[in-house]
């Protein structure tokens, strides 16, 4: 069986078995790996059948990303505009909080993290087709929490509701590892930092990200020198992207330059 099957089969499962799970914390939980699955499929069929990149791993969905479109930090602009997916939604959405609904491709709000990785990417790296040969984006939690009309990060829910999630999620993170084999793992935030160490200890290398959200003042200004300086080393040389149309050169292992 292929990675990028494994991988769908996994993140299909997660998304059912999430889907069981009781809350008293958040008012409202959105699932997108179940009514956004179409564009996270279709991300997973182009960008997930490589192994030994570098994983980068953020938290969870953002309101106006991932929760839209199903597209891991999945802002309405890129997705479109850069990834060239056409994401639908299911016919049965979740029940929504009138400050957050859930419109797809119609949302005219911009997931301000995804617009900040992306848009770094694009500069940087160029089509996705050449960043997704060095890296592949996961995030550890695909659920978005609302509680008083606000973004609850999972940190934020009680100590009973965190372990069947963390269970969950850990597991699922485990075996996406075990799939993809990465070089090395960038945590974009402490939160994923401390997820991604109880799953691989010192096996892999870990690498710290400042989460690139606009609540960080911090990122707000440096962000794209904080990610050269976390990614630095798998990067291409500056100027070698879209603009010569060509792909980033591999060493002899196979792992990009």
């Amino acid at each position: 069986m292929s990675t990028r099957t494994s991988l769908v089969r996994l993140t299909h499962k997660l998304g059912r078995d999430l889907d069981a799970l009781q809350w008293r914390t958040p008012s409202h939980v959105y699932n997108p790996l179940t009514y956004a699955w179409h564009g996270y499929h279709q991300f997973l069929e182009r960008f997930g059948d490589q192994r030994g990149r570098v994983l980068l791993v953020g938290m969870n969905p953002g309101p106006w990303g991932m929760a839209q479109t199903g597209v891991p930090f999945g802002n309405i602009s890129a997705v479109r505009d850069w990834f060239h997916i056409d994401t639908q939604l299911a016919r049965k959405l979740p029940p929504q909080h009138p400050k957050y609904p859930i419109l797809g491709m119609d949302c005219h709000r911009d997931e301000g993290s995804g617009k900040r990785l992306w848009g770094w990417a694009a500069e940087r790296v160029g089509t996705p087709e050449q960043f997704f040969q060095r890296f592949f984006v996961w995030n550890y939690c695909p659920l978005l929490f609302l509680a008083n009309g606000r973004n609850l990060i999972p940190s934020g829910l009680k100590a009973d509701e965190q372990r069947p999630l963390e269970a969950l999620c850990t597991g699922a993170l485990e075996h996406a590892i075990g799939l993809l084999a990465p070089a090395a793992i960038v945590c974009m935030g402490r939160y994923a930092q401390k997820q991604v160490r109880d799953v691989v200890g010192d096996s892999v290398p870990v690498v710290y990200l400042l989460h690139p959200s606009p609540a960080n003042p911090v990122a707000n200004q440096h962000w794209p020198e904080y990610a050269e300086d976390a990614l630095g080393p798998w990067l291409p040389p500056r100027g070698q992207h879209a603009q010569t149309g060509k792909s980033p050169q591999k060493t002899r292992d196979g792992t990009p330059r």
